[in-house]
């Protein structure tokens, strides 16, 4: 039915974090992994070929909300799918827009059937279902798509989080029916996955993780977390479900997060990654380091004429000095934003290549204990 494939390089012997290779037709992606997200077809103020040599990333994420609405789909389908529309010929993975309906959307109607929605762009009423999702990324062609899912707030009701969870998967299945009984359209074959929800309740993630795993796919989501809970609570779901889900299969765990929640995460058996605050918070100024977190609007840098990060892996680290990027940062240029996005998403996939090396060494775990607290620290 799909063509992911999963296999495991290493394990570590004192958490449950490992490395792996996932095999997709477009390209191999090395576990644990963080993908950049391209919400609209693009990483914001990144060229394709930076994220390709510069960056180093072997996936990005963009979603299917956003391209739905915009560019359209016609477009999409006249350039033969989102790879050749955007010239990124490496593995794509698209959320399903369940999160976006969810956040961005007005006037939102959910029944069995779908979702009935206003766009957030010009107000105009869309319906969305499991079977027109499926579709819709069958359109786009990505290589890894997702199924359609409620996400649902922080805090929440119990028994509104039950209901939703029982809803999402009964949706599972229409997903799962339509991508079987549908194609791709572009030569390259794409993969489904499913998203295990039930909020900050341990009973339900435990009944929405055997549902999940009884789908046998080849991969499984978390989902519905990293939505305003705290992190420990983060943690202790995360915890709970990766013990249920089959290790032989990859983890993603969508919307998460800064660098010590993945490290934490990976440490609880969580192998993808996807988040935007390496960029959103790169373009107010926060650059992640691993000595800590730097803040480079503050006067403290400006006449600091060091590197950005004499530890950093793209162009951008040792081109420009901090006082620089403070300066571009406070004159609010273009170029500032882009600097320190760069320099943040090269961060966080370096961080990943780190994190690779040290379970297939063997000393992960006092390595991630010593790197969460630095990591969170201010410069």
């Amino acid at each position: 039915m799909m063509t992911m494939k999963f296999k495991i390089i290493s394990k570590d012997s004192n958490s449950k974090a490992r490395t792996g290779i996932i095999k997709l037709p477009r390209g191999i992606i090395n576990t644990p992994i963080f993908m950049p997200v391209g919400t609209l077809g693009t990483v914001r103020g990144i060229h394709q070929s930076e994220l390709i040599n510069d960056i180093k990333s072997e996936i990005i994420l963009a979603n299917t909300y956003h391209l739905y609405l915009r560019p359209k789909l016609e477009v999409i389908k006249q350039a033969k799918g989102l790879h050749n529309f955007i010239n990124y010929q490496k593995p794509i993975l698209t959320d399903s827009g369940g999160y976006q309906v969810y956040s961005l959307s007005e006037n939102r109607k959910i029944n069995e059937e779908g979702v009935r929605f206003q766009s957030h762009i010009d107000g105009a009423m869309h319906f969305f279902t499991p079977e027109n999702i499926i579709d819709i990324q069958r359109d786009i062609g990505s290589d890894i798509i997702m199924a359609f899912d409620e996400c649902t707030p922080y805090p929440c009701d119990y028994n509104y989080v039950k209901k939703s969870m029982g809803l999402t998967h009964r949706w599972l299945q229409r997903c799962k029916d339509r991508f079987i009984s549908t194609k791709e359209k572009y030569g390259y074959k794409q993969t489904l996955l499913p998203i295990v929800q039930g909020g900050t309740y341990k009973d339900l993630r435990k009944i929405s993780a055997e549902t999940i795993a009884s789908h046998d796919f080849p991969g499984n989501a978390i989902g519905g977390l990293s939505v305003g809970e705290p992190h420990e609570e983060m943690y202790e779901m995360t915890d709970i479900v990766t013990d249920i889900l089959p290790k032989e299969k990859p983890r993603y765990l969508m919307g998460v997060g800064t660098p010590s929640n993945l490290l934490e995460n990976i440490s609880l058996g969580i192998d993808m990654f996807d988040c935007v605050m390496p960029t959103r918070n790169a373009r107010n100024g926060l650059l992640y380091t691993l000595e800590g977190t730097i803040n480079i609007k503050n006067k403290k840098w400006e006449k600091d004429f060091s590197p950005i990060d004499t530890n950093g892996t793209t162009h951008v680290d040792n081109n420009y000095s901090k006082a620089y990027l403070r300066h571009l940062m406070m004159s609010k240029e273009i170029l500032g934003k882009q600097i320190a996005s760069i320099h943040n998403l090269g961060f966080y996939l370096n961080l990943m290549q780190i994190a690779r090396k040290k379970i297939n060494e063997g000393t992960f775990y006092k390595w991630k204990e010593k790197m969460v607290e630095k990591l969170d620290e201010r410069m």
